[in-house]
């Protein structure tokens, strides 16, 4: 594998469609990062879930996001609320929707960010929920609100959760709303969970909710 890893210099050696990698050089990603030659083959791979270790900087957005807009792409019917992606944070969770919405400008991605702040951030988030988006990221609170309030939001047809972060959506602000969550999508979904240390809670979350794991680490 690491032979084969040397070999990959762009990201159409990744496998990715032409609409992507032009997504990619919009962004000024020349080529891909040493996490993103580990883990977007891995994701691309289809059937198992994937853990990945990387620190801020590695490139993980893009190892995650890639691989899903790419399956969305090659999807028959794509259908809403395709993936939903977990973050700790508000700012990381608008920066991920950011980016979703760069790397998909081309193939027509709709994606919303679903979290916390002002209570004039909910009407606007309503409205974007009801046009029926692909790509769902928000924290765990502000996505579990959502879901208990709109008719139309479900992830009953989930087929990507994104753990980003999940030693830090671990902690107590987050872990009842993640299980309730986890609760709520199906049992043919792919996870993929990102953590920049695996500690004993992570460990722990890996066993409950993934399904013979690959694991992408530089």
């Amino acid at each position: 594998m690491e032979e084969e890893n040397n070999e990959i210099k762009s990201f159409t050696d990744l496998g990715l469609p032409e609409q992507l990698v032009e997504a990619c050089h919009k962004l000024g990603w020349k080529a891909p990062l040493k996490f993103q030659i580990q883990a977007i083959p891995l994701a691309l791979q289809g059937g198992k879930d994937v853990i990945g270790v990387a620190e801020p900087g590695s490139g993980k957005t893009g190892a995650f996001a890639l691989p899903i807009l790419h399956a969305l792409l090659q999807a028959p019917q794509p259908n809403h609320f395709f993936a939903c992606v977990l973050s700790p944070t508000r700012d990381l969770a608008i920066q991920i929707s950011q980016q979703f919405e760069a790397l998909g400008s081309g193939i027509g991605v709709k994606c919303v960010a679903l979290v916390g702040g002002a209570d004039s951030d909910l009407l606007p988030q309503i409205i974007k929920l009801a046009k029926m988006p692909h790509i769902i990221v928000g924290t765990p609170n502000r996505v579990l609100n959502h879901l208990n309030r709109a008719k139309d939001f479900s992830l009953c047809k989930l087929k990507y959760l994104v753990l980003d972060d999940a030693d830090r959506l671990l902690n107590e602000d987050f872990v009842d709303s993640l299980n309730e969550i986890l609760e709520m999508i199906p049992r043919d979904r792919r996870i993929f969970l990102f953590s920049a240390t695996m500690t004993k809670q992570v460990k722990r979350l890996q066993r409950v909710c993934l399904r013979n794991p690959v694991k992408a680490q530089p």
